[in-house]
Formats: structure tokens, C-alpha cells, sequence
């Protein structure tokens, strides 16, 4: 939320800076993101006062230049060469000085600077409203009215003002402070309490006189409200001569600090006092209250409304409506305005609407309809219901003074159930529990007297109070003691002279700890970590992974209606990420990502972890010991996705090819039983296509809550290294092209499990002609050892029988002799 320095200066009375005012902003809980200088005019118009041409004559040098001297109020003449057509003496024009810094409407700002223009000197410039950001024109010099005072500063004559805009991390519990008024009345209680040598009262209220006599006749506008549960209280006031026109510089000059774009003087009345107030206003064209009257309440479902964007809306069954005396919706309650009802330039009479809507009721709309508006976001947090008349009554002051109008009718003010303040009473034990800190009684009462809450009732020990109704969070004694705690200051609170602490302790294993395994295992061989949305677009998963689309999650996000599921899987978004990379010249890419995949299956929610490896490019980086430029491929990912598994400890897995997999061209699983510890492999090309990734991407999806699970038992041990000598026996074998090289590797260890410690493949040969159709020869090295003796060959040569023996029965191999 965005605060303007300048405009909540004017409720309080303290002599403080922006730096002052954002140290205490921070200290009561309102903290402060940012603090930055705003010019309603780039640059502030800072080094240019008014001037007045004393003199004026032809540059002796130059037949389209002039050579004036300018009163700019000092105690001489400036000399200033000046090149528009309608320079004369006696003007009152905008002045340059020397220094100045002006920011042109287009082009680079420049800095004025004394020197000689074809000969002759010039201290200074004489603008044209282009050249200083006030216009478009370039005609000639900007002349001013005869009444501009030679030396005031330009920001002075066209009402620029220099403010500073605080911007609140507002936490969503303090509703009462989405308003200047609201902030000011928070730093108000603390200079009281903190500062009570100054006086009792820092707060300067707004005007908000009590309502004057309609004018006759009266344009009354009756009100009905259908849904009392909804509306708790709705006020409206009717306006006639109304003068519909631009807003007065200071009203825009407001706005625009806080972000809002000011429209006209009616509807920056409603949004000025949506921002001083903190209670929503909405202004009707009184035309467009058929029968004179306005009616609030639900209409059926599908009923068509245009809103003020343009865009026609099908309406919820439960979406409160103020329509007209013939049942028309003009306005979405509390969220947004219709089309066929907003101020105009032609509106003359208005009626205003000031209410207090359900925060439920006005949250489920906006998010329903995707309509976020000031309005909304106040309304869903909970406005004071006790406020609604007072915020008619300062719009009426405001009216008068920008629009001229006048009131039209009485109040109209439903309020069936007023609501009453919520009554809490405090213990000053509890106090001082809660704080840490002994608070005497009486600092106790002064900062809930400064904090505008009644008393009701004093004990000796305790103060029972009523809670102002803007408080909308604060119900309990609890809410109270912590708005204590703010206004006397967290950081006051002193160091107690004991420690208390309790034992705690990590789960085996420590989740957080093995993520921090696995990070640095994967970033120590050159991989970079990426963290993605977590939201994604359902139409990626239509076009990418549709047999997934029946399982998607979907969301209502209104800031992006495009991310509207929860991500199914963590590919399309690394798919993304690898183009992103690509389109940026990073074409060598290694990258891993934690993450959750939430799932919608016969209305279950599953929500799985998981680590994703992408790898694309080539396998080395260029450097002149690899001049092959070899790509990465299976084989590179499915060495890091296992030696990853054995640094944590993961290894009683099997190992299954993935076949006709809608990620995978070719690839592998890796599990236990039926329970996937990883898959990895080959991203298909159609899938790369459609997420724009031009080269080929191998891809690895570890269930992370598997490798968790498997790591509470690990096989990761240390072992010394045996004192005893290895021994090599290589094998030839012509197998069939069907058996792959993992029952090769099965078999021998069923058959040497006692001394083979190693098993290699180091050589694929195929040949037709000389193997034969279908076939296919691996050499493959096997390495024994004995770790409490030195083998001998006889013993190994009797293994290694046993070995073929078992290739050829099981496998159908033959050996190559």
C-alpha cells in the first residue's frame, strides 16, 4: 500500500521527516518497503522561477535569435539568448538558471549551462513548455499571466508539489490502516505516548461538517436492502449541479501519488476519500436510478451485466447487486461499477452510495468475476460499519468545493443492526506476561486512551475497554496487548536476564539436511539450481501432456488468468526454463529443481516432491583439451541421477526400461517394487517442439519423499581399502539384440557375489555378417577380489567357468573363445 507523505501531513501536527516517519511506521507494525521522492512533474521543476523580459533586441550575429535581459528577481539582469519567435519585453515567462537540469516531454534531460551563443553570453534559458515536461507545444516560449511574482519558483506558480511515497508491507489483519487517516491516527498514539511533553492531541481530523438542508425539491432515492446478511448497512445521498469537469491540481496531484489515475471530479472525490477514509464510495448518474430507487440483493443466475471495463458478465446466484427500481443491475456490490450508470460529462445529479458489504460476499465475487479492485480490497478485509454517513459527509464537502454541488435529499441510511464495539476486558498480569516486560498500569491506560479505545470499567487489576469498530481484528485481550505492544514499541521491550529454551529434535533423516546433500552434490559438478512457479497454464498441459489434463488441479488466480492450475508435472516448466536459456545464448545447460506436483484423482489431492535434473548442450565446456564438442546424452544423466543415489545412500532399487512413455523417447526406471524411486531419460522431440527448445534435453524426475523414505535405512558405509591385489578376466559374448546388458550384470553377481567387485562394460560391437542377424556382442571386464587373502588363479578361472556356464544356459549367450 502506498502512502504520500505529504497528504498524511495533513492530519498530523508533528515536525517530522520522511526517514522520522518511516522508522516510526515500521516500529508500530506498518512496515515500511520503500521511501522514494515523487514530482508530479519529472524533475520538479527544480532550478526555474519566473522571470520578466526587461529587454529584448535582435542578435547582432544570428537573424532568428534574440538577445534579452530577464529580471528573475536577484540583484541584476540576466543576459539570456533566447530563439523563439514570440519573445518581447515586458513578458512573464519560465526561467532556466544556470544549473538547472530540465527534462524535455521527449529527448534526454540536459543541464543548463552559462556560455556564448554565436558571440553573445547566456546565463540561463527561457522555456517553452515542451522543453520543461508540462506540454507538447513547441510554438514558442510559455508566457505567463501578468499576475505570476517575478523570483517565485516555477513549482510554486503551477502548484507542483515534491512529495514522498511510503510504500506499507500491509499485513492483512490491519484493515483500520488501509487509509491515510488510519496510518495517521497509528502515529498520532505513538507520539502521544512517546512524546507527551508536546501535548495530548497530534491528530488533525478532515473536515466533516454535518449535512446541509436539501435544496427543494428533493431528489430522494429510496433504499431497499433484500440481504441484510450481506449489507449490513447501506447509506446513499443524492448531489444536483453537479459540474462534471477535471479535477483541481491538488486533488490530482493526490491521487497520483498513491497510484490512482485520476478520471474526474466526481469519481476522485470517491477514490480521494476511499484513501483518506478508508470507506469506499460509489457515484450513480441519478438518471440511471429508474423509479428512484435502489434495490439490494442477489439476481438469478446468468443474469447479463456490463461492467465499466466494456466486458459482459454472467452473474453468480450469490452475487450482491444494487440495481435500480426496475431490477437492473447498476453496480456490483462493493467490487465494481456498471457501464450504463457511471458519471459522465453530461451527469448533473448523482447519488452517492457509502456501505458496509460482508467481506465474505465481496471477496467470492471479485475472485469469481477476476475483478481487483481498491474498493474490493478493502471490503474483503473488513471496513468500519460505523463509518459509511461520515464518508458522505466529507464527499459532500469535497463536492461542493470541486464540483459545486449541492445536496439533493436526506440522508438515506439503512441500518437495521448497528454494530456495536467489541468489549475486552485486560489484565495487567497478562500484560506483562505477554510482553516480557513489567508496563505500569497507568502506561497501560495512556496507551489505550492514546489508541482511542473507551473505557468501560477499572479495576486494580485490570481495565475493560471498547474496541473502536475500524479494529475489525481485534476481539480478544490478546489483540489487545499486542496493539499495546505496537505503540510502545517492540523495540523498547528489554532482554530478560534468563534463557529458556526446550530440546527438540530432527527427524531421521533430516529432510532439510539431505536437500542440502543433494544441492551440493549436483552444484559441486557444475549444475545451476532453479526454482519455478509452482502455478501453471492448462492449456501447456492440453498441448504437451494431455493424458494428464483429467488430473489437473485448477485455481482462480486473479492476477494471471493464464497460470490457472497447480503444476501436474515439474518438465513443462524445465522445458520453459531451457528455452528461456537458449533464447539467451546458454545453450550448455545442467540444471535441478526441488519441488511439489499436485494432483486431482477421484477427488483426492495428492501433493508429491520431487528433484528434476535437465541436462542439454554439450558434455564439456570448450577449452583446447575437448575439442570434440561431444553432446551430453542418456548415458551422461543416467552417471550423475546414480552416483546422486549413492551419495545418499539409495541403492536397493531395480531397474526397468520405460517404454511407450509420454515423456520419454527411450529411458529408465529405477524402483522398488512398484514404488518409482526415479525416471529418467530422453525428452520426446514433439515435446521440445512445443515448448520451443531446439536441442536435445535429457531429463531425470526423482520422487524425492521415495529417496527420503529408502534414507532412513541407507546403504552408504566406508570401507578401508584391502590390502590384497584385484584380478581381470574379460569376457566376449554374442547375446541376442532382446537381452539387455542389466541381466548380464544379475547373473554375474548371483554367481560371484563373494569376490566380483567390479563388472564393466567396455565394448558394444554389431554385425550382421559376422554375428549373425539379431545379435550383438558386449566385452565386458570383471574384477575380483578377496578381501582377507590374495586369490589365486585357479580359484578365479573355476568362478569364471561357473560364470559362462550360467551366461549360456540363462541368457543364451556364447562366448567368444
Amino acid at each position: 500500500m502506498k502512502i504520500s507523505f505529504s497528504w498524511l501531513k495533513q492530519y498530523l501536527r508533528a515536525d517530522l521527516s520522511p526517514d522520522e516517519l518511516a522508522e516510526i511506521l515500521t516500529d508500530l507494525g506498518l512496515e515500511v518497503e520503500g521511501l522514494e521522492q515523487q514530482d508530479s512533474v519529472k524533475g520538479g521543476l527544480r532550478g526555474l522561477v519566473v522571470g520578466r523580459v526587461a529587454e529584448c533586441a535582435k542578435h547582432p550575429n544570428a537573424d532568428k535569435l534574440s538577445i534579452t535581459k530577464v529580471d528573475v528577481g536577484g540583484e541584476r539582469l540576466l543576459d539570456i539568448v533566447c530563439g523563439a519567435p514570440n519573445v518581447a519585453a515586458g513578458q512573464k515567462v519560465v526561467v532556466a538558471l544556470e544549473g538547472a537540469t530540465l527534462y524535455p516531454t521527449t529527448g534526454e534531460p540536459f543541464t543548463i549551462k552559462k556560455g556564448k551563443i554565436r558571440g553573445e553570453v547566456s546565463e540561463g534559458m527561457i522555456c517553452a513548455e515542451d522543453e520543461i515536461g508540462l506540454g507538447d507545444s513547441h510554438a514558442g516560449i510559455l508566457v505567463l499571466r501578468d499576475d505570476a511574482r517575478i523570483g517565485q519558483s516555477a513549482a510554486g506558480y503551477f502548484q507542483l508539489e515534491s512529495d514522498h511515497v511510503i510504500s506499507i508491507g500491509l499485513t492483512p489483519n490491519r484493515s483500520d490502516a488501509m487509509c491515510h487517516l488510519g496510518v495517521a491516527r497509528d502515529v498520532a498514539a505513538r507520539l502521544r505516548v512517546r512524546r507527551p511533553e508536546h501535548g495530548e492531541s497530534f491528530l488533525q481530523l478532515p473536515d466533516m461538517p454535518e449535512l446541509p438542508a436539501a435544496t427543494a425539491p428533493e431528489l430522494p432515492v429510496s433504499v431497499e436492502v433484500r440481504d441484510a446478511d450481506a449489507c449490513t448497512r447501506y447509506c446513499g445521498l443524492t448531489f444536483r449541479n453537479v459540474r462534471v469537469a477535471e479535477s483541481p491540481a491538488w486533488l490530482k496531484n493526490r491521487l497520483l501519488a498513491v497510484g490512482v489515475r485520476p478520471i474526474n471530479n466526481v469519481v476522485d472525490v470517491t477514490n480521494f476519500v476511499l484513501h483518506e477514509l478508508g470507506q469506499p464510495l460509489h457515484a450513480f448518474d441519478l438518471r440511471a436510478v429508474a423509479g428512484g430507487k435502489a434495490i439490494v440483493q442477489c439476481l438469478p443466475a446468468d443474469t447479463p451485466f456490463v461492467a465499466l471495463d466494456g466486458t459482459e458478465r454472467k452473474l453468480h446466484a450469490e452475487d450482491l447487486m444494487i440495481c435500480d427500481g426496475e431490477g437492473r443491475p447498476m453496480c456490483m456490490a462493493g467490487v465494481f461499477g456498471g457501464l450504463h450508470s457511471g458519471v459522465s460529462e453530461s451527469t448533473v445529479e448523482i447519488f452517492l452510495e457509502s456501505a458496509h458489504f460482508s467481506a465474505r460476499s465481496v471477496r467470492r465475487s471479485s475472485m469469481r468475476h477476476l475483478l481487483r479492485t481498491d474498493a474490493a480490497t478493502r471490503f474483503e478485509k473488513g471496513t468500519d460499519p460505523n463509518l459509511p454517513l461520515l464518508a458522505l459527509r466529507r464527499a459532500a464537502v469535497l463536492l461542493r468545493e470541486v464540483a459545486g454541488a449541492e445536496v439533493a435529499s436526506a440522508p438515506s441510511d439503512f441500518y437495521p443492526h448497528p454494530v456495536v464495539p467489541a468489549v475486552v476486558r485486560v489484565r495487567y498480569e497478562r500484560v506483562d506476561r505477554l510482553l516480557g516486560n513489567h508496563l505500569p498500569p497507568a502506561e497501560v491506560r495512556r496507551i489505550l486512551e492514546a489508541l482511542g479505545m473507551e473505557f468501560r470499567a477499572e479495576e486494580p487489576d485490570a481495565v475493560t475497554v471498547a474496541v473502536p469498530t475500524n479494529k475489525s481484528d481485534v476481539t480478544r485481550e490478546a489483540d489487545v496487548i499486542e496493539e499495546i505492544l505496537r505503540v510502545y514499541g517492540f523495540n523498547r521491550i528489554e532482554f530478560g536476564h534468563q534463557i529458556r529454551s526446550s530440546l527438540s529434535f530432527s527427524p531421521k533423516p533430516d529432510p532439510w539436511k539431505m536437500r542440502n546433500v543433494a544441492a551440493d552434490t549436483l552444484a559441486a559438478q557444475g549444475f545451476h539450481e532453479t526454482m519455478g512457479l509452482s502455478l501453471a497454464s492448462s492449456k501447456a498441459y492440453a498441448d504437451c501432456l494431455p493424458d494428464l489434463e483429467a488430473e489437473l488441479v485448477f485455481v482462480n488466480n486473479t492476477a494471471n488468468q493464464h497460470l490457472n492450475v497447480l503444476r501436474a508435472s515439474m518438465l513443462i516448466g524445465g522445458l520453459d526454463t531451457v528455452a528461456h536459456n537458449q533464447n539467451r545464448q546458454q545453450a550448455d545447460l545442467r540444471l535441478f529443481e526441488f519441488g511439489r506436483t499436485y494432483r486431482h484423482r477421484e477427488g483426492t489431492y495428492t501433493e508429491t516432491q520431487h528433484l528434476s535434473i535437465l541436462m542439454t548442450g554439450r558434455r564439456h565446456a570448450e577449452n583446447w583439451l575437448a575439442q570434440d564438442k561431444e553432446q551430453v546424452s542418456y548415458y551422461t544423466l543416467k552417471s550423475y541421477v546414480l552416483n546422486l543415489l549413492a551419495r545418499l545412500g539409495i541403492s536397493a532399487y531395480q531397474q526397468s526400461p520405460l517404454e511407450n512413455d509420454p515423456i520419454f523417447a527411450h529411458g529408465l526406471r529405477l524402483h522398488r517394487g512398484k514404488q518409482v524411486v526415479a525416471e529418467f531419460g530422453a525428452v520426446r522431440q514433439g515435446l521440445l517442439k512445443k515448448r520451443e527448445v531446439r536441442n536435445p534435453v535429457f531429463y531425470a524426475d526423482v520422487r524425492w519423499e521415495t529417496v527420503l523414505e529408502m534414507a532412513k535405512n541407507p546403504s552408504l558405509r566406508t570401507v578401508e581399502p584391502s590390502r590384497f591385489p584385484s584380478m581381470r578376466r574379460d569376457l566376449a559374448l554374442v547375446l541376442d539384440r532382446t537381452v539387455p546388458y542389466a541381466q548380464v550384470v544379475e547373473a554375474a553377481r548371483k554367481t560371484a557375489k563373494e569376490w566380483l567387485r567390479e563388472i564393466n562394460l567396455f565394448d558394444v560391437y554389431v554385425n550382421a555378417d559376422q554375428l549373425g542377424a539379431n545379435k550383438k556382442s558386449y566385452a565386458v571386464s570383471f574384477l575380483f577380489r578377496d578381501d582377507h587373502k590374495t586369490l589365486k588363479d585357479s580359484e578365479v578361472d573355476a568362478v569364471m567357468q561357473s560364470l559362462m556356464k550360467v551366461l549360456e544356459d540363462k541368457l543364451g549367450a556364447v562366448v567368444r573363445r
